[in-house]
């Protein structure tokens, strides 16, 4: 299956109208941006043009609408903007805006829409990055509301929404796709007691899908999954997209590409025994996988029945030593040392082991996993590091290990 690419603008689009809150004349521009840039708002009004990512780490408020903002810098109804960019496929995108709230509009997301097409979109030499539900989330308020995200293949909202006093309540349900969005989605708007003047029947639930999709985009990661939503809001919203980042995160440490990466991604065997000085039996690392910027590196290790040590730990039920377990996360640990000090010039010794702990036995067959993660550093002679070797996506055994540094 070919991955999906990121996109961009193809090229720059605004215009002009007042905001909700301030009832101030405001002028946005979508811009272009690159690959793994996500969405930034940049406030054109202010000295030094600040920028916020629309993130849901800079999460200010949700009362009636989503505020996000970093230091003393603000961005108010976000929501709208970021649902369109998010349900039309663009990944990258730089908001410009010289007031802190954009253009309210008819109070739907159809403007942005027509502004995205205006613009086009582009693809870019980059995937996308997916968050691919394995197991539900749900989180509830005390108000009554509800969401659920069940795994899918498809991205899905479901929503049941009821209006003030309970009246008009209302069902919705689509696969979220630019074609479906652009017609049953973004020309809704928030609830209004005349029937004659709204959209669709069911206006209110297709209003409170919007929103959803604006809101989860904080999360920055595209979403394989079905959302189900009983009288959403944003808070609750909120609360969802932060459990959808924990547990990204939770999976992301503990799983890595089965696929050995291309370029200067990771290290064959060859170019590890260039860097450290073990060598059989006492080399305890097949390949590096990979690094994740100077803090975190993934090392694998087949465990085959071959292993010397399996002769006599345990004969007729052969188990790898913990302690050698613990050997593998320094050796992957020092090379992520001596790839962020520029130099294999030197030799990593043991100082200590804090927080060992043995989870599960490994066995002949297992592949470990070896994650090492720097956690403090000390001039260029002592360090720190969190190291785990994960099997089959579960943490088998993990430490803190400490290691200073000599010269060869």
């Amino acid at each position: 299956m070919t991955a999906e690419l990121q996109h961009t603008l193809a090229k720059s689009a605004g215009f002009s109208g007042t905001s909700l809150h301030t009832g101030e004349k405001v002028t946005l521009k979508l811009q272009p941006a690159p690959v793994d840039h996500g969405i930034k708002f940049k406030r054109k009004d202010l000295a030094d043009e600040p920028t916020i990512d629309a993130n849901i780490a800079n999460l200010k408020t949700v009362e009636r609408a989503t505020t996000i903002g970093e230091g003393a810098v603000r961005v108010h109804t976000v929501e709208h903007v970021l649902s369109a960019l998010s349900a039309m496929g663009v990944d990258n995108a730089i908001i410009e805006m010289n007031a802190n709230e954009p253009p309210i509009g008819d109070g739907s997301a159809a403007p942005y829409v027509e502004l995205i097409k205006k613009a086009g979109t582009a693809a870019q030499e980059t995937p996308r990055r997916f968050f691919d539900v394995r197991e539900p989330i749900h989180v509830e308020s005390k108000s009554g509301s509800l969401l659920v995200l069940l795994p899918d293949d498809k991205f899905r909202v479901s929503c049941t929404q009821a209006g003030p006093n309970n009246r008009f309540t209302q069902f919705f349900s689509a696969e979220i796709s630019p074609a479906l969005y652009e017609r049953e989605i973004a020309p809704a708007r928030t609830f209004v007691f005349y029937e004659e003047v709204v959209r669709f029947a069911d206006e209110f639930a297709r209003h409170k899908i919007l929103d959803i999709i604006g809101d989860l985009a904080l999360i920055g990661t595209r979403i394989r999954g079905h959302i189900i939503a009983v009288k959403p809001g944003h808070a609750v919203n909120a609360e969802l997209a932060r459990a959808i980042v924990k547990q990204h995160a939770k999976i992301t440490a503990l799983s890595v590409p089965r696929t050995f990466p291309p370029g200067e991604g990771g290290l064959d065997i060859n170019q590890v025994m260039e860097i450290l000085p073990h060598r059989f039996p006492f080399l305890m690392v097949d390949r590096i996988l990979g690094f994740e910027g100077e803090t975190k590196c993934t090392g694998l290790k087949t465990v085959t029945v071959n292993e010397p040590f399996f002769a006599g730990h345990f004969p007729g039920h052969p188990v790898m030593p913990g302690v050698l377990q613990v050997e593998a996360m320094a050796q992957v640990a020092s090379i992520l040392l001596m790839k962020l000090a520029k130099s294999a010039s030197r030799i990593g010794y043991f100082m200590s082991a804090d927080e060992v702990k043995f989870r599960k036995p490994v066995f002949p067959g297992d592949t470990l996993f070896i994650h090492a993660e720097l956690t403090k550093a000390r001039s260029n002679r002592l360090a720190k590091a969190h190291c785990s070797c994960v099997v089959n996506d579960a943490v088998v055994s993990e430490g803190d290990l400490m290691f200073t540094f000599l010269d060869k």
